[in-house]
């Protein structure tokens, strides 16, 4: 009888550089970050249209209201699905709701939510990335959509 390879309770393979990406998402560390992207890393959508920061300077305000939002946040890495250029990745993001979201204030509620990232590589550091994530969910679970009247 051949025994089967059970992968469910073990974290997918993944290039150093897609583990040390949302390891710097879960810490919130710019310099980290740094390490994974180029300079001229793209992030899409982007954030601010018409901010002076690019690479991995125009995720310190993301950061800051990621720390605030959900202090305890952790990141799962699911899937990853790799070529030599590009690199898909299925995450689960968890924590606390414990500070404003949207304009939804604190409600110390536990949420988790899916994200979905294709990353495209440039000599080993990612060069762009197309990012996703579920925040239908998020409101669901806290009970409150931004910009809902109280």
């Amino acid at each position: 009888m051949s025994r089967i390879d059970d992968r469910s309770n073990r974290e997918p393979e993944a290039p150093e550089v897609i583990r040390a990406f949302y390891h710097a998402f879960e810490q919130r560390d710019v310099a980290l970050l740094r390490k994974a992207v180029t300079e001229d890393w793209q992030y899409i959508p982007t954030l601010a249209p018409n901010s002076a920061a690019h690479g991995a300077e125009q995720m310190a305000a993301i950061f800051v209201r990621m720390s605030e939002a959900f202090p305890d946040i952790r990141i799962e890495i699911l899937d990853v699905v790799a070529n030599a250029q590009k690199v898909g990745v299925r995450a689960q993001v968890s924590g606390t709701q414990e500070g404003q979201l949207f304009g939804i204030a604190g409600s110390a509620k536990p949420v988790r939510f899916a994200i979905h990232s294709f990353h495209e590589l440039r000599d080993g550091l990612i060069a762009k990335t197309w990012h996703l994530e579920d925040w239908l969910s998020v409101f669901q679970q806290i009970g409150e959509f931004p910009g809902a009247q109280r």
